[in-house]
């Protein structure tokens, strides 16, 4: 007999799928069948799983959010990944970006500042067996040079700041995406390299929260 609870999760995430994802032009099936495959209640802590798969960047503790799931599929659709690229996840949080990528992609390496979320998504990626995604402790800027080249780097949650170290870790013809923000308007952007330039082309407005160390320095005025 199954898990009452588990179908009850199954129902929700086919639900986000075609009332989210499906609605939002977001047309990849790859990208939809790792939305549909992909349990994110495992991602988030026990007492907000009921919220698992609501439309709301989803506090995972310590003012760490998991970005809405229709952002992180525009994005991953955005990235073109393939089944033979190596993916870089920064500020990964609890892992469900990183687990969705695992499913597009060869190879994913996740990193986040927060030691004890860089543990909990090691241990929710090894519940659902997920062995080639590597994760370790970074500040979200630095991303894993060591790992580096990577064909798509997916930024979870917004920045104020140009990436310059993440824009270099990108093979010629990688692509980084991720939510920008200029003051109050935020827009998901596409970044790409190509003979050692980097060029970047608006995709959508999207709301999301800023990444640890991804702040803007205020400027002083004397």
């Amino acid at each position: 007999m199954s898990d009452p609870a588990t179908s009850d999760f199954v129902i929700a995430r086919q639900k986000m799928v075609d009332g989210q994802v499906r609605t939002s032009d977001v047309t990849d099936q790859r990208v939809i069948d790792a939305m549909l495959t992909v349990p994110r209640e495992v991602f988030v802590p026990g007492d907000r799983t009921a919220m698992a798969y609501l439309d709301l960047d989803l506090d995972v503790g310590d003012n760490r959010f998991l970005q809405k799931p229709v952002v992180v599929a525009r994005l991953l659709q955005a990235a073109e990944v393939r089944p033979t690229d190596t993916v870089l996840v920064v500020g990964c949080a609890s892992g469900y970006t990183a687990a969705l990528a695992a499913r597009l992609a060869e190879r994913v390496v996740a990193t986040d500042p927060d030691a004890a979320l860089v543990a909990r998504a090691r241990t929710a990626l090894d519940k659902l067996g997920l062995t080639g995604v590597a994760v370790a402790v970074a500040r979200v800027a630095e991303g894993d040079a060591a790992q580096a080249p990577y064909d798509v780097i997916v930024l979870e949650g917004a920045t104020e700041i140009v990436p310059d170290k993440l824009y270099r870790q990108l093979k010629e013809g990688g692509r980084l995406v991720g939510v920008f923000a200029d003051g109050d308007v935020k827009r998901a952007t596409l970044v790409t390299h190509s003979h050692d330039d980097f060029g970047s082309r608006i995709l959508f407005d999207a709301s999301a929260r800023l990444l640890p160390g991804m702040q803007r320095t205020p400027e002083f005025v004397f």
